[in-house]
């Protein structure tokens, strides 16, 4: 199949600004690793205007999707797990082009999982975990039970793959195979809700309190990055500060969710400081460095 596709990335390997090329092929009838191709090609390429362009190919009864993509894009998709497939791409792909080894280096990266990176992506998704816990405890104390045991599945899923971060691993499609051998506590808080004999009322309600001992002994260590964050200069932050910080981008959409959980639990502190309204204060945020 190899030989097939050569003239198609070829051409790509002679310029100067393709930095390597990875094949992926199917390997089962149902492979959405390939999104059911047959095999995939990842160019990976710098200095081009077109951050991510995707063409279809057939050839003797087999398809190709060959996908161009920027460094800079396909580092924001492993950076922040908004393209998960791309990491898998990069795991598992054969190497068929490495300029200056650029893409040994790159799956070394992925192996060492560097703590930096790592305390982006545990942020994020503690940024997911505390949003859909809350979702699900609401909808349980207003009575939507099966929307709450929905919920609570995204919350175990979030924490699922917060763990395997933790653990210095990239979390995979398949999480909860990864979680069974790295965290059986939390691998057993999801037998427990998906396999529990009792009334799916009662099994959300149990699963509201362990999950939420669980998030607490987890916070401050997940929430590191935007602590260092706020640790960097002295002083409080206003939201809007807060927000607009360019490293807090990749999970700003649950940003209010985990100051208002770090202020609950006083791991972030929160001061008053006037306005021209009376009686009316601007809330600003504080790192609380005591444990």
């Amino acid at each position: 199949m190899e030989d097939l596709l050569r003239p198609i990335y070829q051409e790509r390997a002679s310029d100067l600004d393709t930095l390597g090329i990875l094949l992926i092929e199917k390997t089962k009838p149902n492979s959405p690793l390939t999104d059911n191709f047959d095999v995939i090609l990842l160019i990976i390429v710098n200095n081009t205007n077109r951050p991510w362009h995707v063409k279809h190919y057939e050839f003797d009864d087999k398809t190709a999707a060959l996908h161009v993509v920027s460094e800079d894009l396909l580092m924001q998709w492993i950076d922040t797990s908004t393209y998960r497939r791309a990491v898998e791409w990069v795991i598992y792909g054969k190497v068929i082009f490495d300029r200056n080894e650029y893409i040994s280096n790159l799956k070394e990266q992925l192996r060492s999982f560097p703590s930096s990176k790592r305390d982006l992506r545990k942020a994020i998704e503690f940024g997911k975990l505390v949003k859909s816990y809350s979702e699900a405890k609401d909808l349980y104390e207003t009575s939507h039970y099966k929307d709450a045991y929905s919920r609570m599945i995204h919350s175990l899923h979030y924490l699922a793959r917060l763990a395997v971060i933790e653990k210095g691993f990239h979390p995979e499609v398949t999480v909860w195979k990864q979680v069974r051998q790295i965290d059986p506590e939390v691998y057993k808080l999801h037998e427990e809700l998906i396999q529990s004999n009792e009334e799916i009322e009662k099994r959300v309600q149990l699963m509201i309190l362990a999950i939420d001992f669980v998030i607490s002994t987890r916070a401050r260590y997940s929430a590191k990055h935007l602590l260092d964050i706020m640790n960097e200069r002295g002083g409080s932050w206003s939201y809007s500060e807060l927000k607009a910080h360019p490293l807090l981008l990749p999970y700003g959409l649950d940003l209010t969710a985990i100051v208002a959980y770090l202020s609950e639990k006083d791991i972030i502190k929160t001061e008053r400081v006037e306005t021209k309204g009376i009686g009316v204060y601007q809330r600003k945020y504080l790192a609380n460095n005591v444990e």
